[in-house]
């Protein structure tokens, strides 16, 4: 392959993506990061001050970006937004589905057990990292056939693959983005065609808001939690999110034209490290 070729397979200068959750920290990488490459950028949150400040970002550095305030949970909501999208920019070439969350009834504690399971927090956890995938990718998918080309890139976790103590909410629901993600490259590859690929990223452990306080203390100093994941990390640090960066564009791009159904770990190694 020469290398022109090979560099017009990692082009994505044009594209158009949605990002729910791009208000988040990884989801916010990934926004700014695409956008640098050329990328118009379409943002999908719930906080409007911090939507507003992305877009502003992006904008100021020559890229360009949109912002809108919306839950991925709304599907007239998302349908209006598609229509918003396809008006500002002809077309939508890619879905990154970023939202998600955890919450705390639905994660166990050392102190407590199964029994005191929240339902309604893990319906709660259930329906953001899951119908808040299945949802906008259902919305959004009825563009991509008509067009017979389109991205899909879920955000998985290692709690599907591996899973962890505490978070059963989490990891059931990201569990099932993993047979979702199968499942929908699968059905969209023999029922539409090649054009439509489906997959997933595998973050391993990173730094975020929401997760700060249980990987350190108030003196920033690593939490059992925290020294027990860096243990089980052959790398031996948490990621930085803009290492995820390449999974995405690769995934993005012609270059993995032939990949669809599989679910990516950037992890630092810690799928592969059973301990021993």
């Amino acid at each position: 392959m020469n290398e022109a070729k090979l560099r017009d397979q990692f082009n994505l200068k044009d594209k158009v993506a949605v990002i729910t959750g791009g208000t988040g920290v990884l989801g916010g990488v990934m926004a700014r990061s695409l956008a640098q490459l050329g990328v118009t950028v379409n943002i999908l949150g719930r906080n409007a001050e911090r939507a507003r400040t992305i877009v502003e970002e992006i904008r100021g550095q020559e890229g360009e970006a949109f912002d809108y305030v919306v839950d991925v949970l709304d599907q007239s909501a998302l349908e209006k937004v598609r229509e918003e999208i396809i008006g500002n920019c002809g077309k939508i070439d890619i879905l990154i589905n970023a939202a998600g969350g955890n919450m705390p009834g639905a994660t166990i504690m050392p102190d407590k057990t199964f029994l005191d399971l929240s339902m309604d927090a893990l319906k709660g956890v259930v329906d953001l990292n899951y119908h808040g995938s299945v949802l906008p990718t259902l919305v959004l998918m009825d563009t991509f056939v008509k067009q017979k080309r389109g991205i899909v890139i879920n955000i998985s976790s290692m709690a599907a693959q591996r899973p962890l103590s505490r978070v059963m909410g989490y990891a059931s629901s990201k569990a099932a983005i993993d047979n979702f993600t199968k499942w929908l490259a699968v059905e969209m590859a023999k029922k539409v065609g090649e054009g439509i690929r489906v997959n997933a990223i595998a973050p391993g452990f990173f730094v975020t808001e929401q997760n700060r306080t249980l990987l350190f203390d108030e003196e920033g100093v690593l939490s059992r939690r925290g020294r027990q994941i860096i243990d089980h990390t052959p790398f031996k640090r948490f990621g930085d999110p803009e290492e995820l960066i390449g999974a995405v564009v690769w995934l993005c791009s012609d270059a993995s034209k032939f990949v669809t159904g599989t679910v990516i770990p950037v992890d630092g190694g810690f799928s592969a490290d059973c301990g021993v």
